[in-house]
């Protein structure tokens, strides 16, 4: 479960920003900024969502082996 809560979160705070970045670059401060950083958001969020769910394992896997060579062993 806390996987879950932790990956939402996650996936909520990246997509936000990014989506309002991208959204910035493209459109710059127009008068539907928000509307349409709204809707950027509410179509990355799940994709997001589901991409970190499904990599962290990969993810943390990789990161242990790194700094096992980097480091040493660890934990």
């Amino acid at each position: 479960m806390q996987k879950l809560i932790f990956t939402l979160l996650l996936s909520l705070c990246l997509s936000f920003m990014v989506s309002g970045w991208v959204t910035y670059i493209n459109l710059g401060l127009v008068t539907n900024f928000t509307a349409r950083w709204a809707h950027a958001f509410c179509n990355a969020w799940p994709a997001s969502f589901v991409a970190a769910y499904l990599l962290s394992g990969p993810v943390s896997t990789i990161t242990q082996r790194i700094m096992e060579k980097c480091y040493g062993k660890t934990q």
